[in-house]
């Protein structure tokens, strides 16, 4: 028996026994009148395995809810392995989209408890106030929250509160155990480092696959050989990563840099994705293995390393690349970012690719091929003119909500207008919402180093409606 995966959570085995009750839901709800009132339903689970029954459990109880309410269901967010206490419900992939670029198209939103909604009292506040803005209403099937009574309302933030102190308890003891483990010598909670594997008494040990990859990029290191060249050697011999995907240059330095190699307990360094030793009360190192490398055979790597490293200038924290997601390789479609390399005399800025080889041959002079992209854009699309999407909520009729819709608005500027005072961060942002890529494609020339570079604009027919400005009705004090 199949259901269509649009009236129900996706990515869930559905039994025989709840399809059937689920067909009888749906058959009562095409009993209803056309003008019920529309009800989505928010499904959601922290943790989502292939025996999980959760979900199917959440929205077969929202359906009855919903029966015995007269709401008709017109969509199912099912957001699972989502933690509600760091994903709030404008930022989950599903819900999101219902309430963002869907606000007309139901009523009333309907969950299985709070703390599958929502775990921060903030949150609460945010979907009440947007609630009360777009005229919606919000049920749960285990509280009496519903916000067409003031008793509900005041009811919601209450319980609101109680889910975030409960939340705050939880990450204070998750703090509070990686506190401890850190002091121990057992290895109590974590995946083990590269090279190291688990005994059965929860100890670590070395794994004599990774420590023989190890040992040998220790010599080649040695020897002057690059990561790079270390990384084919591996790919080609097809050794295990140890944690799945494939060998690249920056997986294999990251491990060998890492200083957990000499037996010690490591954290991660703050601001950084390297690693630091943790010392004890009295300043020592923390030892929880046998070494793979000693002391001095692990500060020699990490001297040949350095030896072969190339001086990159410090990434701003803005970013480097302008027109990220715009611009793309023309041979393999992936994104092109800037890549900067430092010698004595000065820094070298380059477009790069993904997938190419070496990056390609890359694209020199990043800036000049911004301002090229940007002539194109404001000569093919800045003489249209700006709408914005704003939500009308419409009339409360006897039945919910009549009448609610999205409604276009001129603001009077131009696109051209809007860049230029708004600068090329707005006309990126602008260009990536109406999917507007520009193919960049490079072409050796006889006799010069530098490729010549060819720019591509390609636009959809209905780029005009995708430039719609639509503003985020959560964005404002809500990150």
């Amino acid at each position: 028996m199949n259901t269509n995966p649009t009236r129900a959570t996706p990515h869930v085995h559905w039994r025989e026994n709840d399809l059937a009750l689920l067909e009888e839901l749906l058959a009562d709800e095409r009993r209803l009148p056309r003008n019920a009132p529309r009800a989505l339903l928010s499904v959601r689970l922290s943790t989502f395995t292939a025996d999980t029954t959760s979900p199917m459990r959440q929205e077969l109880d929202l359906r009855r809810l919903a029966r015995e309410r007269g709401f008709r269901v017109v969509g199912v967010a099912g957001d699972l392995n989502v933690s509600a206490t760091r994903v709030p419900p404008w930022r989950r992939r599903q819900l999101g989209h219902w309430l963002i670029d869907r606000t007309p198209d139901f009523d009333v939103l309907l969950f299985w408890k709070l703390d599958r909604f929502v775990r921060r009292l903030t949150d609460l506040s945010v979907m009440i106030e947007w609630c009360t803005d777009h005229g919606k209403n919000l049920v749960s099937l285990h509280e009496a929250i519903d916000l067409s009574t003031v008793a509900g309302r005041e009811l919601a933030k209450v319980i609101g509160g109680v889910a975030e102190l409960e939340a705050g308890g939880t990450s204070t003891r998750v703090a509070s155990l990686w506190a401890y483990t850190k002091t121990q010598s057992d290895w109590l909670v974590g995946k083990p480092p590269y090279g190291y594997t688990t005994d059965t008494g929860g100890r670590l040990v070395v794994e004599p696959g990774a420590r023989r990859v190890l040992r040998w990029c220790h010599g080649a290191a040695r020897r002057g050989v690059s990561a790079r060249r270390m990384v084919a050697v591996l790919l080609r011999a097809r050794v295990p990563t140890g944690g799945g995907g494939r060998w690249t240059t920056t997986t294999l330095l990251r491990r060998l840099r890492n200083p957990a190699l000499c037996g010690w307990r490591v954290e991660a360094e703050p601001g950084t994705r390297r690693a630091r030793v943790v010392l004890d009360r009295k300043g020592a190192p923390v030892r929880v293995a046998d070494p793979i490398f000693s002391e001095q055979e692990w500060q020699s790597l990490q001297s040949a390393l350095d030896r072969r490293a190339t001086a990159r200038p410090r990434r701003s924290p803005g970013g480097t690349t302008e027109f990220l997601g715009v611009l793309v390789c023309a041979d393999c479609d992936t994104n092109m970012t800037v890549q900067r390399t430092r010698t004595d005399r000065r820094v070298y800025a380059y477009l790069r690719c993904r997938s190419c080889p070496s990056g390609g041959r890359g694209a020199p002079q990043p800036g000049a091929v911004y301002g090229r992209l940007s002539a194109e854009v404001m000569t093919g699309l800045g003489a249209l003119p700006v709408r914005v999407r704003e939500y009308r909520a419409g009339m409360s009729g006897e039945n919910g909500p009549e009448g609610a819709r999205w409604t276009l608005s001129a603001t009077g500027d131009t696109f051209g207008d809007r860049w230029q005072r708004e600068g090329t961060g707005t006309m990126a942002d602008d260009l990536r919402r109406a999917r507007v890529t520009c193919r960049v494609r490079r072409t050796k020339v006889p006799g010069r180093r530098a490729p010549e570079v060819d720019l591509e604009l390609a636009v959809l027919p209905d780029v005009e409606d995708r430039l719609v400005v639509k503003p985020d009705a959560f964005a404002e004090g809500h990150p």
